[in-house]
């Protein structure tokens, strides 16, 4: 089997329906679902807690119990039965309940994909950088998609897609998958949660890296949740807005294509000041400039302001950490650097984007110029 090829085909399927949730599903509860920006917001960001807390508590405990490839299957099976009950829903509290047991599922799938890459990259010395740009492919062709089927068959679209997508996946992961992948965890991983989290926050170097990788992947919060009505309020066509939105994930794929290259001798405290430097750039000139050009600009900075800050924390974990420390660390990051952060902000963003658009972006440099001080003052002393 080609590891390389299979975790390069799972990036891309997982990062597909990522691409489709993600930006766009705000928008789809406040255009079909005729839901507010401040309601829409309390639904997402309730759904993003549910996810840290999933993702901390329910993922390791999975991967404790079963093999990750046992964990994928299932949660992708279970991911596309939940989105199905979308299609009847039509209150607020109906909609609330079902994205809090959407948002436990689903996520899982994250941290379990990058666990197998962390797997893959010990015990196969494949290419993380080669791979993850896959899944940058898939989250670019999910925007496309939705870009064109929005402007054909109106927002409806957005959920009939994330099914199919759900659909595929679930397919994907009952096909073979890497031997080590499905093996009984004391095999593979030696889990004890309880142990592992202890160890981890124990770490001071940890803890510092994990600070800053919630501060800087948190402050995507109101891009990822209102990037999409905001185009729309600028006056961009649906089409157009899967084009603008591609931008960054364009830039994101070359960047994770070159990152092994670009940063095989770079600290990774270097990485982190490179992501938090070019975050708050890119959310002071979105607010700023409320202008189409100037946000298509700013684009440019995803592969800084996400991908240089998730390629240092991918690198810390793989270089910094023991074989069995992996998932706790990996479910540490989905939950708070992926979920909790960006659920906290999404709930400070809606209220700030029904004041005013622009505040909703400025208050994310409010994380990223923090994270500048905190590289400032522990990079030497933590030696990261």
């Amino acid at each position: 089997m080609n590891y390389q090829k299979w975790l390069s085909v799972n990036f891309f399927a997982f990062f597909f329906t990522w691409g489709v949730f993600l930006p766009y599903w705000t928008g789809y509860l406040i255009i079909v679902k005729d839901l507010s920006v401040p309601h829409a917001s309390i639904i997402m960001g309730a759904g993003m807690v549910a996810r840290a807390l999933s993702t901390f508590v329910i993922f390791p405990a999975a991967a404790k119990k079963a093999s990750i490839r046992k964990v994928m299957l299932w949660t992708a099976g279970l991911s596309l039965f939940t989105m199905a009950l979308y299609i009847p829903a039509d209150s607020f509290v109906f909609l609330l309940l079902i994205t809090i047991l959407f948002s436990v599922i689903y996520p899982i799938l994250l941290p379990a994909m990058e666990s197998s890459a962390s797997v893959l990259m010990q015990s196969e010395r494949i290419h993380y950088g080669k791979s993850r740009s896959f899944g940058s492919l898939g989250y670019t062709v999910g925007l496309l998609i939705i870009g064109a089927t929005t402007a054909i068959w109106s927002e409806e679209s957005i959920l009939w897609v994330m099914l199919i997508g759900l659909a595929s996946m679930w397919f994907l992961h009952t096909r073979p998958s890497p031997a080590i992948l499905t093996k009984a965890p004391e095999q593979v991983l030696q889990i004890d949660t309880k142990s592992q989290w202890k160890k981890l926050f124990s770490s001071k170097p940890f803890v510092v890296v994990l600070i800053l990788a919630i501060l800087l992947q948190g402050a995507h919060a109101s891009y990822y949740n209102f990037g999409f009505i905001y185009l729309q309020e600028l006056g961009v066509n649906s089409f157009y807005i899967g084009i603008v939105l591609n931008v960054a994930i364009l830039l994101e794929i070359l960047f994770f294509s070159r990152a092994d290259t670009l940063f095989s001798n770079t600290k990774i405290s270097t990485m982190f000041m490179i992501a938090a430097i070019g975050s708050t750039i890119r959310w002071i000139l979105i607010a700023a400039f409320p202008i189409v050009w100037v946000f298509v600009l700013s684009q440019f900075l995803h592969a800084i302001s996400f991908g240089v800050a998730h390629y240092a924390f991918m690198q810390f974990i793989s270089k910094r950490l023991s074989h069995d420390a992996i998932p706790a660390a990996q479910g540490m990051y989905a939950a708070l650097a992926m979920g909790l952060s960006t659920a906290v902000l999404t709930f400070a963003g809606g209220y700030l984007y029904d004041f005013s658009p622009g505040l909703a972006f400025l208050g994310m440099a409010l994380c990223s110029i923090p994270a500048i001080f905190i590289i400032i003052f522990t990079r030497n002393k933590h030696q990261y």
